[in-house]
Formats: C-alpha cells, sequence, structure tokens
C-alpha cells in the first residue's frame, strides 16, 4: 500500500439536481464522502454540501479517489427512504473505469466474496470461506493501446469490490494506489473511476428517476 498524504481538491461541489427533499451531485475525485477520524480530514463532501444546504444528510459514500454522482437526503423521511433503497439494492449504479489491458472477452460478470484485510486495512481481499458475497458485470466500452475503458455495473455495494474485481480479473484500474501494480498506478494521475449513472426511486410518490455525471476522464 503506498503512502498517502489528503490533500482534497479545492473545488466546488456540483450540484447536478436539487428538490426539496433530496440533492444530486457530483463528488470530485481526492475528497472524502464524509469526515475521517484525523483532525486533517474534516474536509469532505458532507461539510462543503452542508455549508450551503444545512438539512443535507448522508446517504451513502463513495472512495475518496472516486469521483461521481451521489445522493443526499433533506428531510428525515428521505433519508430513511433513499437509506432503505440502498440497504435492499433497489437503485441502479454503472461506473465508467479505465483498466490495464484488453480483456480476452467483451463482457463477463465477476463473483468473488470479499472481506476486510484486517492487518492492512483498509484493503479488501477475497476470501471464499468468510467473504461475503460480491457480484460486479463488466462490459467493454472502448480499447486502447495498453488500457481499455469499461463500464462496472455492481450488483452489491461492498466496500471497494470494483476496485478489487477488476485486479483480481488482472486488469488493475488505473491509477489505484491500494491495488494496482506499478505500471497501471503510474498509468493515470488519479483513480480512473467514476460513478457516471444512478437510478433511485424519488423519495416522494416513488416514481423511477435516473441522474447522470459526465465522466471527466
Amino acid at each position: 500500500m503506498r503512502d498517502f498524504v489528503y490533500a482534497p481538491p479545492q473545488c466546488e461541489v456540483p450540484i447536478l439536481h436539487e428538490a426539496p427533499d433530496f440533492l444530486i451531485l457530483d463528488k470530485p475525485s481526492g475528497l472524502l464522502s464524509v469526515p475521517g477520524k484525523a483532525e486533517d480530514h474534516q474536509d469532505c463532501v458532507e461539510a462543503r454540501v452542508q455549508a450551503e444546504y444545512p438539512d443535507a444528510r448522508t446517504v451513502h459514500r463513495l472512495d475518496m479517489a472516486t469521483s461521481g454522482v451521489m445522493v443526499m437526503a433533506r428531510t428525515a423521511a428521505a433519508h430513511r427512504h433513499l437509506g432503505l433503497q440502498f440497504e435492499r439494492r433497489h437503485t441502479h449504479k454503472t461506473y465508467l473505469a479505465h483498466i490495464w489491458g484488453c480483456p480476452t472477452d467483451k463482457n463477463g460478470e465477476i463473483n468473488l466474496p470479499l472481506i476486510c484485510d484486517w492487518p492492512n486495512r483498509p484493503l479488501q481481499k477475497v476470501d471464499h470461506d468468510a467473504g461475503k458475497s460480491a457480484q460486479t458485470n463488466w462490459k467493454i466500452l472502448e480499447k486502447f493501446q495498453s488500457h481499455s475503458l469499461v463500464k462496472l455495473t455492481p450488483i452489491t455495494g461492498r466496500s471497494h469490490q470494483l476496485r478489487v474485481h477488476m485486479n483480481e480479473l488482472g486488469h488493475p484500474i488505473l491509477g489505484d494506489r491500494l491495488y494496482a501494480h506499478d505500471k497501471a498506478f503510474n498509468a493515470a494521475p488519479r483513480l480512473r473511476l467514476h460513478a457516471h449513472t444512478l437510478e433511485i426511486h424519488n423519495p416522494t410518490g416513488g416514481a423511477r428517476i435516473s441522474f447522470t455525471a459526465p465522466c471527466p476522464f
């Protein structure tokens, strides 16, 4: 695991959609979703958004290095409603990623159980005995000389799931300081993982709605 110094980007958190009971935002890469334990890890999406929207509440998280679409609730009822959607897998998410190399197949499914690697946390690892079920569907969108652009669809929501699964496939995500080998890590200035779309039920009325955050790479 490579050394790390928290240096969050000094930019606004773009609000993609504003409703009375929820917000859709585009999280920048390098910014924590919620405050960390350390004093110098308090700057985060939650704090920045609450500076403008004091009623905003965190519903789910993205890894610090991951960018893309997130939802925050603005009422207690919406927080419960949205939280249950994530818990019961009633949301639908897709990610875009640049991965090292080019898989032979055009698409596939990864089904590898994951568990925290406690001596090396926050790393996660595959454990067929004690790990929790984790499933990811992937599809190649474009091939380049040394890497590929893929769409990743997580069926489950385990910590670091997409990063570990792609690494186990032999195609780590570019710029991943936790799991990628040196060539893949040095191939990009940031983790090339972006939460591209998020589909939820509207907390008011229940209609299915979808939001997209433009991919920055």
